[in-house]
């Protein structure tokens, strides 16, 4: 199949399907989160990063095909689909990615309970340092929540 029999949506489904997505990312991460990733990815090393293109594909930028595609897909709540991204980070052990994403958990509804069964699940699977580490990182992020008034639960 070559590359030219590929579709290609024009601009404005890209730019809804970013705007649908930044309008995710802002509701899961909050306003400062978000702000501080793309004032940190502007760099010339980051930049691709944030608008990874895919090769013979149409271009999507991250933000479209994670925020704006799966995370605005119908079929889960956003409080589950924290929660398995809290449990995929933690697994992978991407301390930074965990604690935004245990806030944004938090942020969509889930409990501090919930977060710890995650959590708890996922050391069975991934290892006892693994889930030490994402304790640590859990803990953490919420305590600074709770120190900034962010603490809904």
């Amino acid at each position: 199949m070559s590359g030219s029999s590929i579709q290609r949506p024009n601009e404005d489904a890209h730019q809804e399907i970013y705007d649908t997505g930044m309008e995710f990312r802002r509701k899961v991460m909050g306003d400062e989160y978000v702000d501080n990733q793309l004032k940190n990815g502007v760099s010339d090393l980051m930049k691709p990063m944030q608008q990874m293109h895919f090769p013979k594909a149409i271009h999507r930028d991250c933000l479209e095909v994670a925020w704006g595609t799966i995370w605005a897909r119908p079929g889960l709540e956003l409080k589950q689909r924290s929660l398995i991204v809290v449990a995929l980070t933690a697994s992978q052990g991407k301390t930074e990615e965990l604690a935004g994403h245990v806030r944004g958990a938090i942020m969509n509804g889930a409990t501090e309970v919930e977060v710890r069964e995650v959590l708890l699940q996922t050391a069975v699977y991934c290892g006892i340092p693994t889930g030490m580490t994402s304790f640590r990182v859990a803990e953490a992020a919420i305590a600074k929540m709770k120190a900034q008034g962010e603490w809904n639960a």
